[in-house]
């Protein structure tokens, strides 16, 4: 790792009812509250809980995020939710892009790029996630897949919005799967993200984004992803639902940045 602050973000998905939420959200308040202050941790609960646990999380040093965010502002857009509504709720963060939307609701980079526009426009921060399916790796794509997400996905994105965006590489055939990116590998992507936004933006913009891992790092695993140069911490979906889990992938990232 390096000066970058490594951030830690729990994609809590479609999961808990609200006790378990709450007890989740104590859990990992708690724990972070005990460690010292050198990465930013973030939740990203289901919308319904999001007020719960903006109660509980209020006064920790843990950030509150949506998973998703309408590209549109308030209207007559059924079953959406607006950057407005998240900020009002508590958030200061959301998700865009995640793989199980792009795939599993087919929302495009166009789509994406105006969710990302419409909440910075807000003033919340985005994490935006991109990355490869199986067949994209398999047929040599990885870095063409990734490079077009990237652009199309920033489009229109001035300059001085980059300070509230981070990029998640989060290759899909890993999510969910139990199988991770060999360590060597995801440093080449991260890097070749950062190259591609020194060419969109500038070079100081590209070495102060903080481009995070999302592709099943668990505590096992974390330590070895951390140490590459250019993975500033992870995007975490199903070890971020136990909280002893979730506290050890963090402690794995202070463990890291403190032999940096």
């Amino acid at each position: 790792m390096n000066s970058r602050r490594p951030c830690i973000g729990g994609n809590w998905k479609m999961n808990t009812r609200l006790e378990d939420a709450l007890l989740l959200a104590r859990s990992v308040a708690e724990g972070v509250d005990t460690i010292d202050d050198c990465v930013d941790v973030v939740v990203y609960p289901p919308f319904p809980w999001i007020t719960h646990v903006a109660d509980v999380l209020s006064g920790s040093r843990v950030a509150l995020g949506a998973q998703d965010v309408s590209s549109h502002g308030d209207g007559a857009y059924t079953g959406q939710i607006s950057a407005g509504m998240l900020l009002d709720s508590g958030c200061t963060k959301v998700l865009v892009g995640h793989s199980e939307r792009r795939h599993g609701l087919g929302e495009s980079n166009s789509l994406l790029n105006e969710k990302a526009l419409a909440a910075l426009e807000s003033g919340l921060e985005v994490m935006l996630c991109i990355g490869e399916t199986l067949e994209e790796r398999d047929s040599g794509r990885t870095n063409e897949v990734v490079a077009t997400q990237v652009a199309e996905c920033l489009s229109g994105v001035e300059a001085g919005s980059m300070a509230r965006m981070t990029i998640a590489y989060e290759p899909v055939w890993a999510i969910g799967t139990g199988r991770t990116a060999e360590p060597g590998d995801a440093q080449e992507v991260h890097a070749g993200i950062r190259t591609q936004l020194a060419d969109l933006y500038d070079a100081p913009i590209a070495a102060g984004m903080r481009i995070l891992y999302g592709g099943s790092m668990k505590p096992g695993n974390a330590g070895e992803l951390l140490e590459q140069a250019d993975i500033d911490g992870g995007l975490i979906g199903g070890a971020s639902l136990d909280s002893d889990e979730f506290l050890s992938i963090i402690n794995a990232t202070m463990t890291q940045g403190s032999a940096d």
